[in-house]
């Protein structure tokens, strides 16, 4: 066991966040924390991270269990570059190649032969801090760097770029790259999946189901819950349950649980029914008091059950439309956006067309200009070429994942009533209501509500404008499990058309009809939802594969290839041979690494072999052989880095 939490208690005022929470977390258990906005998860984070104090209770760990905690959003703060930043995380094992080589430079030194004594010591000190080096990976070091670099983003950005010149999401998905250098045993991350794309989402599933420690992380993302959990914690009504599985499994193991609790309630409930019934009909008759007497003594004795309590209060809420568009919805032809003092364009040829009642979701990598686009499409920015038309009776309704179009110093109250003023204050409220703002809580300023709460007020202002058309930009971001739920129900029952980015795996498989991914040369299009993607992608992937296969044999038969049948067909092929020949060389180099840091560790550890303690032409040869080593294994990081932009 790494961590035993007993009894935490917390509370802000009178607001009782968590209530006895107890919770155990094992060597490389994999634990999804869930639970509503505000149910208390970040705050047990913390608390076990030492940053706050429980009212009550204690937090146990392991002898020298090294914890690692990343917060919602905490980008990475540094003057730092990228790289200085992610090898200072290996401090211990810089110093540790230092002083190697620095002994290394002694055992060279021919003067120091004649000292038998000090010349075997040093050789002793190599040897001994050779093998920790090599134990705690210091030959592994640079390639970790580079492929969790590359995993979460970052391989196409220069290594002497300064941390603080990047974007918040950038320095957010950094944070979350030096903490996977550090390997914690216990690795604590707070919504981690916030600020990344699709492709790193899926890197980092994949990083950390290999990962050595324990993981105990908080997440609203079902997709990555699901491929990653071994159990669930639930934080409800300020108390934890455990269950075993992923997330899709806990929910069939809460229903299952609630379920057989209401039965037993039941059951319960009509045997005190008939006891009672048979108590007050025989207490009095002379005949049966005794049998009613012992009835009764049943009852007082009985364990009663409470009725269990049923899912918590959601959100609910619907888009109404005012009225139908024409068939022809938004016709998006030939579009390109080029932001000032660039040189390329972010994106071009962009084309794609909506009609009436569908449901599409636009995907892409970050940085690729997914919300740009959308801003184009609505309006708030032009289109450096190519033209965007909206068919007849379109009403947008625009979703902002930034929520700049809230005014942080109005109260909710304010914010919604002054979009819709003809509204009475009656209505406003009834609708905050069906959004969670209730009582007191439609006072709160903009400025100080979290995440989540910005969500549902923008949503509330959306489901007012009564829009045939919404174009919704992330969504899902910020919403807890239940609220992501409720919103799922709304739009499947919308009768309008709607337009939307996601990097929710689970929302894009229960929501899309259709796919549209963007990249810099255009747009690719996809039938079906997300799983549908995927299996299409592979189809194409396995084809182009048989293609060339057939396309060598005929080459192969005939002695030469057929003549291509168009000069873009011949650049085509010309651009896939050249992406083959990079990724095998990709391959070769990471081999040639991987041989030349073993090589440098068997050649550091001859230098300890006492066979040629006074062997200072055969010292040489082995000094001389690692230098040239490491002029190869620098060349070779080199062009791999050069490669993997």
């Amino acid at each position: 066991m790494l961590l035993q939490v007993s009894n935490i208690t917390k509370s802000y005022g009178i607001n009782t966040i968590l209530s006895n929470i107890s919770m155990q977390v094992q060597e490389r258990e994999r634990i999804g924390l869930v639970g509503v906005n505000g149910a208390g998860k970040s705050t047990l984070l913390k608390i076990i991270a030492g940053e706050m104090s429980a009212d009550s209770g204690q937090v146990h760990k392991a002898k020298e269990t090294k914890i690692g905690y990343l917060a919602q959003n905490s980008g990475l703060q540094s003057e730092r570059t990228i790289e200085a930043e992610m090898r200072a995380v290996f401090a211990h094992l810089l110093d540790a190649e230092r002083e190697l080589r620095e002994l290394e430079q002694k055992i060279a030194d021919p003067a120091l032969h004649g000292d038998e004594k000090k010349y075997a010591d040093i050789l002793e000190r190599y040897a001994s801090r050779s093998d920790w080096f090599r134990e705690q990976g210091g030959f592994e070091m640079n390639t970790r760097i580079n492929s969790v670099l590359h995993g979460m983003g970052f391989g196409h950005f220069a290594p002497d770029t300064v941390i603080s010149t990047l974007s918040g999401g950038q320095k957010t998905r950094l944070a979350l790259a030096r903490i996977l250098l550090q390997a914690p045993d216990l690795l604590m991350l707070d919504e981690p999946t916030n600020y990344l794309d699709i492709e790193t989402l899926t890197w980092l599933e994949g990083y950390l189901r290999s990962y050595s420690g324990a993981i105990l992380v908080v997440s609203h993302d079902r997709y990555f819950l699901d491929a990653l959990a071994t159990a669930i914690v639930e934080i409800e009504r300020h108390v934890a349950r455990r269950y075993t599985g992923n997330y899709s499994r806990f929910m069939e193991l809460k229903a299952a649980e609630y379920e057989s609790n209401l039965k037993q309630y039941e059951k319960q409930q009509d045997e005190i029914s008939k006891l009672e019934q048979f108590v007050q009909r025989n207490i009095v008759r002379a005949s049966t008091t005794k049998r009613a007497q012992s009835r009764r003594k049943t009852l007082e004795k009985m364990e009663r059950l409470d009725k269990p309590m049923g899912d918590l209060k959601k959100a609910h809420f619907s888009f109404e439309i005012e009225r139908q568009t024409g068939k022809d919805v938004l016709d998006v032809r030939d579009v390109s956006i080029t932001f000032s003092g660039k040189n390329r364009p972010l994106f071009e040829h962009v084309t794609f067309q909506l009609t009436r009642g569908e449901t599409v979701a636009l995907i892409g990598p970050n940085g690729i200009g997914k919300s740009t686009l959308l801003k184009a499409i609505v309006g708030q920015t032009e289109p450096t070429a190519g033209t965007i038309r909206f068919g007849t009776h379109v009403k947008i309704g625009y979703y902002d994942q930034e929520h700049t179009r809230l005014n942080s110093q109005n109260t909710i109250l304010e914010e919604v009533w002054g979009s819709y003023s003809h509204m009475e204050e009656a209505r406003i409220r009834t609708v905050l209501g069906n959004f969670l703002f209730s009582g007191e809580d439609v006072l709160k300023r903009i400025s100080s509500l979290s995440g989540g709460e910005k969500a549902r007020v923008s949503l509330a202002k959306l489901m007012l404008a009564e829009a045939n058309v919404l174009i919704l930009d992330e969504p899902t971001n910020h919403l807890d499990l239940f609220s992501k739920e409720v919103l799922e129900a709304a739009l499947v029952d919308y009768e309008g058309t709607l337009l939307f980015i996601s990097h929710d795996r689970y929302f894009l498989n229960k929501m899309a009809e259709r796919i549209v991914e963007l990249t810099p040369a255009g747009t690719v299009h996809f039938l079906g939802n997300y799983d549908d993607m995927l299996e299409k992608k592979l189809e194409m992937e396995e084809a182009r594969q048989e293609a060339l296969a057939a396309k060598a044999n005929v080459t192969g038969a005939k002695g030469q290839p057929e003549k291509a049948p168009a000069s873009s067909y011949e650049a085509d092929k010309q651009a896939k041979r050249e992406e083959r020949a990079k990724q095998r060389r990709i391959e070769q180099l990471e081999t040639e690494i991987a041989d030349g840091e073993e090589r440098i560790a068997e050649l550091e550890q001859q230098l300890t072999d006492p066979a040629i303690f006074n062997d200072y032409v055969r010292i040489q040869e082995i000094q001389s052989e690692i230098e040239q080593c490491k002029t190869s294994l620098a060349a070779a990081y080199e062009e791999w880095e050069l490669l993997m932009v």
